[in-house]
């Protein structure tokens, strides 16, 4: 048996916790000054200790009830009140000063829906998946993602200079379309179940290196695309889910072969064929298998009651429709 990490490294997850929330906080401040770029800067790192701290608490087998809970309040700390808080210094202060009340209103709209979002997740965590396969998703869109899109304004602003992206409107409806998807029912993206192949790793780290140079290049602007085109992913992440849901044969495929699946099922439908019902267990299919069972079984213990009556020669009987609409047989 390995012997266990020692104190002092199995409290690491809970220290870059708290560097998410003393970088949460260091925006506001930063925004106070009117140091815009340092307050993005600052939301950014907090959202890469969020990405790491939950990954090494698995990898050091230190996920504790304190560490969920302080995780959850650092992302309301760094990903609710502190964007609120830029963005509302930002368009007062800087931008429109006569829009203070009502931009002190979306604030707060933002700010509970993200500790809505965040309650709701953590009520979440302890109940049972009602589908294998809804790990792979968020209820809702995750913190992180939620001050990524309600920033997209000020990123505009920093890169392009002021504009009617930087009017009171548009933030407006910024932070009101973030609040708005992290307390909704939508299905999105969850990483956190995501494999990458043998094959794949260095085109990967490719593509990571591409991005880091153009993050480093042009760093508003790709905030701004990478929000954008997670906004453009919904659909097909919505999509996605429900393909899920009405294939059950592919749930416990991983994710790199359900591209058979689907095709598979592309094709079956091209040549009119349609699943066993005993495979349909999601929705109401589960109900059909069980009500044609049934009768299947009525009709065999009629079909035993006496020997079949002897028919005249002649064309064969065709079915009841109601039979062949269940795929039964007539007893001959």
């Amino acid at each position: 048996m390995p012997a266990p990490y020692p104190v002092g490294v199995r409290l690491l997850p809970n220290a870059v916790t708290v560097v998410a929330l003393s970088a949460g906080l260091s925006s506001v401040y930063f925004a106070l000054g009117g140091r815009f770029e340092l307050a993005v800067l600052a939301v950014g790192v907090a959202a890469l200790c969020d990405a790491l701290d939950g990954r090494l608490a698995r990898l050091l087998d230190a996920s504790t009830r304190i560490g969920a809970e302080l995780d959850s309040l650092a992302d309301l700390v760094s990903f609710g009140v502190s964007p609120a808080l830029v963005l509302y210094v930002w368009q007062v202060g800087l931008v429109d000063g006569g829009a203070g009340r009502f931009a002190w209103v979306v604030a707060l709209v933002y700010a509970v829906c993200m500790a809505l979002r965040l309650a709701r997740f953590n009520t979440l965590l302890d109940a049972e998946d009602p589908y294998p396969f809804t790990k792979e998703f968020f209820v809702g869109v995750p913190a992180p993602a939620a001050a990524l899109l309600a920033g997209i304004p000020l990123y505009l602003f920093l890169h392009f200079g002021a504009g009617w992206w930087s009017s009171a409107v548009v933030v407006a409806l910024s932070m009101l379309l973030a609040a708005g998807l992290m307390v909704s029912r939508l299905p999105t993206l969850s990483f956190k179940t995501a494999r990458v192949g043998p094959r794949f790793v260095a085109p990967l780290l490719v593509l990571v290196g591409l991005l880091a140079a153009v993050l480093v290049t042009v760093p508003y602007l790709t905030l701004a695309v990478v929000g954008v085109l997670y906004l453009a992913a919904l659909p097909y992440t919505v999509y996605r889910y429900r393909w899920l849901s009405r294939h059950p044969e592919a749930w416990d495929v991983p994710m790199r072969e359900r591209r058979a699946v689907a095709r598979a099922a592309r094709s079956a439908r091209r040549l009119g064929l349609r699943p066993p019902l005993r495979r349909r267990v999601a929705g109401r299919a589960s109900a059909v298998a069980g009500r044609a069972r049934a009768v299947a079984g009525a009709v065999r213990r009629l079909g035993d009651d006496g020997p079949p009556p002897r028919r005249a020669p002649g064309p064969a009987p065709q079915p009841p429709r109601n039979r062949l609409r269940l795929g039964l047989r007539r007893r001959r």
